[in-house]
Parts: structure tokens; C-alpha cells; sequence
């Protein structure tokens, strides 16, 4: 699998889970462990952007699920 299509894919998982626990990209930024730019959330979402695990495990912290769920391709239906 190539980079640009892993993080795709993430990044479609992670707005995934946001949206189906109807939280916004601004919720994220509002209520994540340190700062975050609401652009960045975009970008990751959009899979422009290679999060960090650290990033990744604050994602996750808000959206109340674990970082291998965000990284969890299988259950994707595309």
C-alpha cells in the first residue's frame, strides 16, 4: 500500500468516527490535550498529513476510542 493511500484512509476513518459520534473538527481542537491548529485536523482528515502517534493518541483521547481503532482499516466499507 502506498503512503499517500494509507493516509487516506486514515484520515476517512478518523472523520468517520468523529462524525458518526457527531463531534466537529472544532470540538477536536477545543478539547484536545495541547494545542492543535483546526487546519491540521483538516489535513489529517484529508490525509495530506502524517500524524504523529503522539497526535494520534490525543485524536483518540477525544473521540473516546483507542488508537488502533483510528488506525483500523478492515471495518472500512468503501
Amino acid at each position: 500500500m502506498e503512503k499517500s493511500e494509507l493516509l487516506k484512509l486514515l484520515g476517512e476513518n478518523i472523520k468517520k468516527i468523529r462524525l458518526e459520534k457527531g463531534i466537529t473538527q472544532m470540538d477536536i481542537v477545543q478539547n484536545i490535550q495541547g494545542n492543535i491548529d483546526a487546519t491540521n485536523i483538516s489535513r489529517i482528515e484529508a490525509g495530506r498529513t502524517n500524524p504523529t502517534v503522539y497526535t494520534l493518541h490525543r485524536i483518540a483521547e477525544v473521540l473516546e476510542v483507542s488508537v488502533s481503532e483510528l488506525i483500523s482499516f478492515e471495518k472500512l466499507e468503501t
